[in-house]
């Protein structure tokens, strides 16, 4: 049986292709292919501009149920459903984020997949990769040295040490750089002052980078940053103490999409990995946009469940890009659902009809608040050996009452041919033009009102509560012309509310704003509800225990 062998294991004994064959098939030339070893390569800027003309594939976003321990397989459906549309002859590239090392050696795990629908690969996706994560970490610390260095040699801008907004960033969790003091030991040093660390996917330039459409788009939207306030509380942008030259030069490389392969040997761009809660949690634009210029159907995802992830993806990322989705997909586990009714995780082995029953309330407001932006949905119901036929069963005729359809998923076990099923439903909803697309909210709507319409709308909250600071700070931004920027809900992903206990479909709950942020450069507002760690700790017993070499020199413990 497949679950026998670990996915590192199955990763290792892949038969992967040389990368210039994978690009081949897509029609990028050697010339245009900056490879890193044999199986992986970056997509030169140059190529990519040249795509411009071309006429767009199929969009398909994969999205998911509230996560819970359970487990759900986001990644793994993605990556098995663009393998299964290839198999059925259908052009193919699939669009993933970027592993975050933190969450490797956390408890999280990596993010490339599973069973047979991974990219490989495996381990260098999940380790360093391709630097650039690590050039994100570079050019935020950059910002960060100058601002310190600005201060230092007489404070030109004038910029308030008591009211600087930007912080360093490292990829690992470590949560005792939460909260510094910086610039300590005497004159030489600076002026000590409070700061901090957050994970380099929380930065703002790893949501730049996934949104900028070229890199004269990345160094406009590197210059917006707002690194601080002077006393009178004007801004103070990364262009006025001149840094944004030199970041963009630090993610030249960066800005281009990494090309790799899945286990049988089907593209995949996996690019960029921007945190899905205090930014949008989707691949990068670049990558996504060329991919539509090379394939018949691109198949991505969004972090977190569909309160998050998606609705960031439609309301951010495709109103930034000018993308129009054709299908969605929710992906579910029976395991999970029983979880969102109530079962507690160790006895999720056993049938429970009445707590699946009682947790498809938690899919079916998913399916329902993706059908609000005009995307057609099928469910995927990602299967566990412990599933019963009745269990499966009663999630089908509970997607059916909701005008929808739920399909069988064994692609864990059986890759491509596991999900054919899906994929000729994929195939069938996205390519009947039912998919009428549109943001939940017009740009022009008052932001307060924007956060409103994603609490009722999208969460089923009864009010939006936030104090006159909040309130004040949103109509200034509006005053300095930022009004007509979209809303970046930093929120817990395992409830609709802002209680990550209360599981299900709760409403008629209260949304507390603790504050709102103006990432100016990205070009949204993150508004922070509840407690939202922007820097993870690491957990008792952290997987880095049960990482190591082993006597081949192959790396054991990665999952």
């Amino acid at each position: 049986m497949a679950g026998a062998k670990s996915d590192i294991e199955i990763a290792r004994a892949a038969s992967k292709k040389p990368i210039q064959e994978i690009g081949a098939k897509l029609g990028i030339p050697p010339e245009h292919l900056l490879p890193y070893g044999h199986d992986k390569a970056k997509v030169s800027a140059e190529f990519i501009a040249a795509q411009k003309g071309k006429k767009n594939g199929r969009l398909i976003l994969v999205t998911a149920i509230n996560p819970t321990p359970a487990g759900e397989g986001k990644t793994t459906t993605t990556v098995g459903l663009g393998d299964g549309l290839n198999r059925i002859g259908k052009k193919t590239i699939v669009c993933i984020r970027e592993a975050s090392l933190g969450p490797c050696f956390g408890s999280k795990g990596g993010a490339a997949g599973g069973g047979y629908a991974q990219v490989v690969p495996m381990e260098d996706i999940n380790l360093h990769f391709t630097g650039d994560f690590h050039a994100v970490t570079a050019a935020h610390n950059l910002l960060a040295a100058l601002i310190d260095n600005h201060i230092y040699w007489g404070n030109e801008q004038a910029i308030d040490i008591r009211r600087i907004a930007w912080r360093r960033v490292m990829d690992m969790n470590d949560r005792a750089l939460r909260q510094i003091v910086g610039s300590l030991g005497g004159v030489a040093n600076g002026y000590p002052r409070e700061t901090g660390f957050d994970i380099t996917v929380a930065s703002e330039v790893m949501a730049i980078l996934c949104l900028a459409m070229d890199l004269k788009d990345l160094e406009k939207r590197l210059a917006n940053i707002i690194i601080g306030y002077r006393r009178d509380k004007s801004p103070v942008y990364a262009r006025d103490i001149k840094a944004d030259g030199a970041m963009t030069v630090l993610l030249k490389d960066a800005m281009q999409p990494n090309l790799v392969q899945t286990l049988e040997n089907n593209p995949a761009f996996v690019h960029g990995g921007p945190f899905a809660n205090i930014a949008h949690g989707c691949n990068s634009v670049i990558a996504t946009t060329t991919a539509l210029k090379l394939a018949d159907y691109v198949v991505t995802e969004a972090g977190f469940g569909a309160d998050l992830g998606a609705e960031k993806f439609f309301d951010i990322k495709c109103r930034k890009a000018g993308l129009k989705p054709d299908a969605a997909v929710v992906v579910a586990t029976a395991r999970a659902i029983k979880m969102n009714g109530g079962v507690k995780k160790e006895d999720l082995g056993k049938e429970n009809i009445e707590a699946l029953k009682k947790g498809c309330a938690n899919l079916g407001r998913h399916v329902q608040n993706v059908k609000k932006f005009g995307v057609p949905v099928l469910v995927a119901i990602n299967h566990f050996t412990s599933d019963s036929e009745a269990e499966i069963q009663a999630i089908k005729d509970y997607v059916a009452t909701l005008g929808s359809e739920a399909v069988l998923c064994k692609h864990w076990a059986q890759g491509s041919e596991g999900i054919e099923e899906l994929a000729r439903k994929v195939v069938e909803l996205a390519n009947a033009g039912h998919s009428q697309f549109s943001p939940l909210y017009p740009d022009d709507m008052p932001l307060f009102h924007k956060i409103e319409t994603i609490a009722k709308d999208i969460y089923h909250a009864s009010e939006v509560i936030a104090d006159k600071l909040v309130r004040d700070q949103l109509r200034t931004w509006e005053d300095q012309g930022y009004g007509h920027l979209p809303i970046c809900m930093a929120k817990t992903q395992y409830s609709f509310s802002t209680d990550p206990n209360l599981r299900g479909a709760p409403s008629g709950h209260t949304v507390p704003i603790r504050e709102v942020r103006l990432a100016a450069g990205a070009g949204f507002i993150v508004v922070v509800t509840g407690e939202i760690m922007t820097m993870p700790g690491l957990p008792k017993a952290p997987s880095s225990e049960r990482i190591y070499l082993n006597e081949e020199g192959n790396i054991e413990g990665l999952f």
